[in-house]
């Protein structure tokens, strides 16, 4: 894993397990913009350059919808790493600066300052804030990079569920329809529709629907 003199890699997985899943909504957060079915405009990353790959993975734990979005207008999806399931992803080849971009917008944050990574890495978590989207997961490791993402502190359990809205997942469900990992349109609908928060109003069907 090159690395430079901090210890900090050149290069990482990102894996997202959003709406990020989907190449445009992630080219929003990379170039700047904003994505369709979005009410927010990205500033982008120093770095505007594409993944040099994306990979579907399988990560333990478990996707959740909670806390009201402001873009989208339902719930947002969590990532509870300790949590009893698997969670569908899409893993990004970036470059720790753009990573350190990507997480700071998905902070509401201003990006072009370096996270510092080596905490995450040593310790498999960094809680650099109370916030959405302000705990750093450290997954494991793929293709010789570590994999890293981003999360709430909070657990599955302890917050109020909430569903997601139309337009969220319906960048969900085709982001991980394309991202090449062998899930059928009906694997990905059962995956979706079953997390909790979204199983209070969208089934299956309704998923497949949102794919056509």
């Amino acid at each position: 894993m090159a690395a430079d003199r901090t210890g900090t890699p050149r290069e990482l997985w990102y894996a997202a397990y959003g709406s990020n899943v989907h190449p445009e909504r992630l080219r929003a957060y990379l170039a700047g913009g904003r994505p369709r079915g979005a009410s927010r405009w990205y500033p982008g990353c120093r770095d505007r350059t594409m993944p040099a790959e994306s990979v579907p993975v399988e990560l333990p734990g478990v996707l959740y919808f909670a806390t009201a979005s402001p873009v989208w207008g339902g719930g947002r999806a969590f990532y509870d790493p300790d949590a009893e399931g698997r969670t569908l992803a899409v893993a990004h080849l970036v470059t720790a600066g753009q990573f350190s971009d990507i997480a700071a917008q998905e902070m509401y944050r201003e990006p072009g300052t370096d996270l510092d990574l080596s905490p995450v890495l040593a310790r498999g978590r960094d809680r650099i804030g109370a916030g959405r989207y302000e705990t750093l997961v450290y997954v494991g490791e793929l293709a010789g990079h570590p994999v890293l993402t981003c999360t709430a502190p909070w657990h599955v359990g302890e917050v109020r569920h909430l569903p997601p809205a139309a337009a969220y997942l319906r960048f969900l469900a085709t982001g991980l329809l394309s991202a090449g990992g062998g899930w059928s349109a009906a694997v990905v609908a059962e995956y979706l529709a079953g997390a909790p928060g979204a199983e209070r109003q969208w089934s299956a069907a309704d998923v497949l629907r949102l794919m056509e």
